[in-house]
């Protein structure tokens, strides 16, 4: 993969180049927001590994920015910080996933890893579930009409929920083919995503889908009477 790196620390992002060349990867190297940006608009990534605080242009509105203008390469953010809200904060800016520092570059190595395997995930195939349709050859989801712009981790997660409606479907299944067997995620992670989810899901007005079993997992289906 063709790989951005947007870290100010010099050191950091040169081990992180290293790296990234030793697992097959070729990688540049932005170190202010500003630079990414440019380099973000202007040439074609596979992944851009975004650090939150930067020089010139912090990493939440290069985010934004990059999301504005309709670039959808996946962001991979880089932060310090691992409570909900600042996962929700890089979340809602377009982040498609996030990393917490320090890190170990196995755990760097697997989560690119599986964000390969979901730009993988085209079938051609639609899904459908009161109102709510999932286009996987387009990427594209809609309820009642109405365009739902998700990241690409919340699609991944969706399209796991929509294949299997009706059924309950475990954190852990959740949690595997989301994020991969080789990804240690944070207890709080799949619930943040979740939230943010069934947010876009019903910001509309539309009746809750994505049910919790409690001590399990989710479902995805419409209570009765709703």
């Amino acid at each position: 993969m063709k790989i951005l790196i947007v870290e100010d620390d010099a050191k950091m992002a040169e081990l992180l180049r290293r790296g990234l060349s030793r697992e097959g990867h070729s990688a540049d190297v932005a170190g202010d927001g500003l630079k990414a940006l440019e380099m973000g608009r202007s040439l074609p990534f596979d992944v851009i590994l975004l650090d939150i605080m930067l020089p010139s242009l912090d990493g939440i509105s290069v985010a934004r920015r990059l999301r504005s203008d309709g670039i959808h390469t996946p962001l991979l953010m880089l932060t310090a910080r691992d409570s909900p809200s600042d996962i929700v904060r890089g979340l809602d800016a377009g982040a498609d996933d996030y990393i917490t520092k320090p890190f170990s570059f196995e755990v760097l190595a697997a989560r690119l890893r599986v964000i390969a395997r979901r730009s993988a995930l085209e079938s051609g195939s639609i899904l459908q579930l009161s109102g709510l349709t999932l286009d996987t050859q387009r990427h594209e989801v809609h309820r009642d009409g109405r365009a739902i712009v998700l990241t690409r981790t919340e699609f991944v997660l969706l399209h796991h929920l929509m294949r299997r409606a009706g059924r309950v479907v475990s954190r852990d299944d959740l949690i595997e083919a989301v994020w991969g067997m080789d990804r240690d995620v944070e207890s709080n992670t799949l619930d943040v995503f979740i939230f943010q989810l069934r947010s876009k899901l019903e910001s509309g007005g539309g009746s809750r889908l994505i049910q919790t079993v409690r001590g399990f997992g989710y479902t995805m289906r419409e209570r009765e009477g709703e």
